[in-house]
C-alpha cells in the first residue's frame, strides 16, 4: 500500500527510512526549541532595555532639570506665597528629587520583570524532557516466543 503521493505507508518503511524521519524530526524540534529560547530571550533582553532606559531617563531628568526648574519653581512659590526664598527652593528641589524618584521606581519594577523572565529556562526544561522521553525510546529486545515454536492468538481490543 503506498500513500497518495507514492511514498511508502508507515507499515513498509524501512529502518533506514524510520531512522532518517526520526533525525529529521529531531533536528527540526532542536531548531524549533532554540529558534523559542532566542525569542524568549530577545523578550527579557527588552524588558532590561526599557528599565535601563528609566533608569537613564531618571538621571537626565534629575541632572538638567534641576537649575531650570528649581529657578521657575522656587520664584513661583516665592511669588504665590510671600515665604523665604531658601523654602521655596528647597520645596522646588524637593518636586524634582520626586519625580526621579518616580522614574527610578519604574526602572526597578521593569528590572524586576526583565529579572524573573523565566524563558531560557523553560526551554531548557523542555529541552531535558525532550531528550529523557528520546533516551527512553530505545528498542526493547524481543521477548522469547512459545516454546512449542506455534503462533500465539492475540486478543485485541475493539478500541
Amino acid at each position: 500500500m503506498s500513500a497518495p503521493d507514492g511514498s511508502p505507508v508507515d507499515a513498509e518503511r524501512s529502518i533506514g527510512q524510520l531512522f532518517a524521519s526520526a533525525t529529521t524530526d529531531l533536528s527540526a524540534l532542536v531548531h524549533d526549541e532554540i529558534a523559542l529560547a532566542k525569542a524568549q530571550l530577545k523578550h527579557d533582553v527588552k524588558r532590561g532595555a526599557v528599565g535601563g532606559g528609566a533608569f537613564a531617563a531618571a538621571g537626565a531628568v534629575l541632572i538638567f532639570s534641576l537649575p531650570m526648574l528649581s529657578f521657575a519653581l522656587a520664584y513661583g512659590i516665592r511669588t504665590w506665597s510671600d515665604w523665604n526664598l531658601a523654602v521655596c527652593f528647597l520645596l522646588s528641589f524637593a518636586a524634582n528629587v520626586l519625580v526621579a524618584g518616580l522614574l527610578a521606581l519604574i526602572g526597578v519594577v521593569f528590572a524586576k520583570k526583565a529579572k524573573k523572565g523565566r524563558g531560557p529556562q523553560k526551554v531548557a526544561a523542555s529541552m531535558k524532557e525532550s531528550a529523557g522521553v528520546l533516551q527512553k525510546a530505545r528498542p526493547h529486545p524481543r521477548q522469547a516466543g512459545p516454546a512449542d515454536g506455534g503462533v500465539e492468538a492475540v486478543a485485541r481490543s475493539s478500541s
